[in-house]
């Protein structure tokens, strides 16, 4: 009987070490000025006097914003040092928050989340291709996973503390506590940060449209483009209604859904790195099998409950999202593989374009899914749950293809 085929773990290196910790900080506060703005909705909107179809606009420009200029970007992804790039996006991206901080207005601030989306969108990508240029492929999974957990810590620490600060000083202050935190991420990135440039020593396109039109063309990547889009569609689909169908379908005190996220983003935290790992040992489209499997069972489970107990919500929560990073950590790892080192940036852009793009749409079908009943309850939210088992089928043949075509994977 054959045995399964374990990969020996590298260990990290001091300075890796203390990129992987950058670029998970990094992460945090991006995460966090794009989560934030959802639950200061409420002070928000009396204090600038917004009505809640404008709000929703405010919410939903930073996607689209962010989906455009990873396109734009992605054709210039590739001819700087990603050190640079990353500097240049990342400011762009405290200054635009830090004029959310400052907005008098509906329509200042619309502009300013405009400009917060269009530099922080790009971040994430550089952050990806830095990965791939600093980390061998074995190591990529725990990566990932470690990077993947600043989502659990924006949702623990970052929320809680900006909802804090808003209500002792007003909705101003939780942009104003970014700027200030990401601004020490950026000395610290100035100061200590190495050059990322070896892909520049590689004969490169130098045409930016001619280089981004490769990369939209290129045959191997367009299967990874379509997986990264389904994938991120998937995820999208049931967040946006998470809190209102745990207190109108499953029974939950409002007073205790803070708790209930408390419990599920520490799951996430402790899980995030112990998937990456298993990816780096096991074998990451093993993992991804694992996490599209125990995501497809939870799904169903989840949204067909009705009133439950909350220990049960707050378990079956918890291994959704175990599922959820199970299937995106290994996935991302095992799709770095694909591009070239003279074309990562460009993948990486247009890969965070169409998860923006995917994750908005995705928000927008599951509105037109879900019907609110006259007593709050939400009606077809089951249905959401097996179009997302439907998508979450189809990525597994398409990451099985990704697996099979890269050689690195073996």
């Amino acid at each position: 009987m054959a045995q399964p085929v374990r990969h020996q773990v590298t260990a990290f290196s001091g300075y890796q070490k203390f990129v992987v910790a950058l670029l998970a900080f990094l992460q945090f506060t991006i995460i966090l000025d794009f989560m934030i703005i959802s639950p200061l909705g409420a002070i928000l909107m009396p204090a600038l006097h917004i009505s809640p179809s404008q709000f929703g606009v405010v919410v939903s420009v930073y996607a689209f914003s962010a989906g455009i200029s990873g396109i734009l970007a992605a054709g210039f992804a590739d001819r700087f040092d990603r050190k640079k790039l990353l500097l240049f996006f990342y400011s762009g991206f405290v200054l635009g928050t830090l004029f959310c901080g400052i907005a008098p207005s509906f329509q200042f601030l619309l502009l300013a989340r405009m400009v917060t989306g269009l530099f922080g969108g790009v971040v994430g990508a550089i952050a990806s291709a830095i990965v791939t240029d600093l980390f061998p492929y074995d190591m990529r999974g725990r990566v990932m996973g470690i990077i993947q957990t600043a989502f659990a810590s924006s949702q623990i620490l970052g929320i809680p503390a900006g909802l804090f600060f808003s209500n002792l000083w007003g909705w101003h202050s939780p942009f104003i506590m970014i700027v200030a935190i990401s601004a020490i991420v950026g000395i610290v990135i100035v100061l200590y940060l190495k050059p990322v440039d070896a892909h520049l020593k590689i004969k490169n396109d130098r045409n930016p449209f001619h280089h981004l039109y490769t990369a939209l063309t290129t045959k191997r990547y367009l299967m990874a483009f379509a997986a990264t889009a389904l994938l991120s569609t998937g995820g999208f689909m049931l967040m946006p209604f998470g809190s209102a169908f745990s207190v109108h379908n499953l029974g939950i005190d409002m007073a205790k859904l803070p708790l209930m996220y408390l419990f599920t983003g520490l799951c996430a935290m402790i899980s995030g790195p112990l998937i990456g790992r298993a990816s780096d040992y096991f074998g990451k489209f093993k993992v991804f099998l694992f996490g599209a499997a125990l995501t497809m069972i939870m799904v169903i489970i989840y949204t067909n409950l009705g009133v439950t107990p909350f220990p049960y919500v707050v378990l079956t929560n918890a291994l959704l999202f175990v599922g959820i990073f199970s299937r995106m950590i290994p996935s991302q790892a095992l799709m770095s593989a694909i591009p070239s080192a003279d074309s990562r940036g460009a993948f990486m852009a247009v890969s965070s374009s169409l998860q923006q793009i995917s994750g908005g749409i995705a928000s927008v079908v599951a509105g037109l899914v879900v019907v609110e009943a006259a007593d709050g309850q939400l009606q077809h939210f089951d249905t959401l749950g097996y179009i997302l088992v439907g998508l979450t089928l189809t990525t597994v043949f398409m990451m099985l293809s990704i697996h099979r075509s890269t050689p690195q994977a073996q």
